[in-house]
This record gives structure tokens, sequence and C-alpha cells, in this order.
């Protein structure tokens, strides 16, 4: 293929290891807070929290609830699983004291900085981006911890946006601050539908990095058949990537 002008990226699980932080982070919420979350299964504890953020995170891309209200829905539903009523204040709080312990653990994937390396080094004026789901502002702040915000030129939230990924307009709208055509533009990300189908189905060449692999439920059949189709590519990490965007 020719080299891409642009490479844009998802941060959360793509770049940002977000999952190792969140269970980490609750892990040591529930062990700081004691009572029956406390006395649980470690993997029980982080899988609830898992299927928790999965609901409520896509109820607020839906426009259910704003940011902060599906952090108190989770924070309720995680309480009231283990027998514990809170109020919206209380959930708040609990959200609030989670958060210290979550992002006490965060990082970068191991392979995230390397790539960028690996990349500006094969394709001379490769620039980068991010397209993110979330908050303009949540988002910054990882950036910042992180150092990722000197890597990145634009950085584009769904909340700034006003339209979240899959939707086609989102991909388009950050080549167009590159002022790249799609065509010559990357976009790798962890989700298959959400991040590689869509923006194959946008014009530019979808990535889907299948960290979890084995490990993780296959996608439904469709989507990997759409994936074929769209021409998305399929890596397990991020270090194969320069090469099969700029092949030697």
């Amino acid at each position: 293929m020719t080299p891409p002008v642009v490479v844009l990226f998802d941060l959360d699980d793509t770049l940002f290891a977000h999952r190792e932080a969140v269970a980490a982070g609750i892990l040591g919420h529930v062990a700081a807070q004691g009572g029956r979350g406390a006395a649980a299964d470690p993997h029980s504890v982080v899988a609830l929290w898992n299927a928790l953020e999965e609901q409520h995170y896509h109820a607020y891309l839906a426009g259910e609830l704003d940011f902060a209200g599906q952090r108190s829905a989770r924070a309720r539903d995680f309480a009231a699983a283990h027998g514990v009523e809170l109020t919206e204040a209380e959930a708040t709080a609990w959200f609030n004291d989670y958060f210290v312990h979550y992002r006490a653990n965060w990082r970068l994937h191991d392979d995230a900085l390397p790539c960028l390396d690996d990349l500006t080094r094969r394709i001379p004026g490769v620039r980068f981006g991010l397209i993110t789901n979330g908050e303009q502002a949540y988002q910054s702040v990882k950036l910042a911890d992180t150092g990722l915000h000197a890597r990145v030129e634009h950085v584009v939230t769904s909340a700034e946006f006003g339209l979240a990924k899959p939707r086609a307009e989102i991909f388009q709208h950050a080549c167009a601050l590159f002022g790249a055509d799609p065509a010559r533009s990357v976009y790798v990300g962890d989700r298959l539908r959400t991040d590689a189908i869509g923006a194959a189905a946008a014009g530019l060449t979808g990535v889907w990095l299948d960290r979890v692999g084995a490990a993780g439920p296959p996608p439904p059949d469709a989507d990997l058949a759409e994936a074929r189709t769209l021409g998305v590519i399929r890596l397990t990490t991020l270090t194969a990537l320069p090469a099969r965007l700029a092949p030697s």
C-alpha cells in the first residue's frame, strides 16, 4: 500500500492501557473500602465493573446519560450488587474515590511509543492524531499524564464534535483537520465495528488492533465478513503496524 500521510489512533485500549488500569483501580478501591466487595472473587469484581462500564458508557454515547450520570450509575449498580444502596451524592463520591485508584495505574501500552517512533522513521513527515469517544477535558488529562499530548497534532472527541464513532463524519472531520484525503489516512482502534469498520466505511484504511485475540469473545460473523469486504487490517500488536503501513 502507499504509505499514509496521517495515522489516527483510538486512545483507550489502543495506545492507553485502559483495561489494565480499570482492573487495578477497582480492585484497589474495593480493598480500601472493605465490606462485601473486598471479600468477593477478584475476577468477578473486575468482570462486573467492566460490564457496567460498557453498559453505562454506551448509554452516555447514545445521549441517555450525561458524562457524570454514567459514572454515578456505574457506582450505584456496582454497590447494589454488593448489598449497598448509594444516594446520588454518595455514588459520585464513590466513583471519585475509585478514580484516584484508576488514575494511579495509568500507563501506555508498551508498544505505543515504539510504534510512533518506528512510523516516524519509516514514513518521514507522517502525522499523528486521535479520535476518541469521550469528553475532551477527561481525555486531555490522560494525554498530559502519559506524555501523548506532545506526540499528536489533533485530538477529536465525540463530545466536542457532536457525533461518536462509528459515524463516518467523525473520521472525515479528523482527516479534514489535517487537510488529508481519507484515502491517504489510517485509523487504528481496538474495536472492530466502532473503530476499524467505521473508519474503513468512511474511506480510511481501517486497522483492527485485536489485543485480546483468542482470549476474548469473537466478533459477530457479519462484522468479520464486512471487515473483509472493506479491507480491514487485523493486527494483535502495534509493533506490527509500521511494517504493514510502510513495508521495507
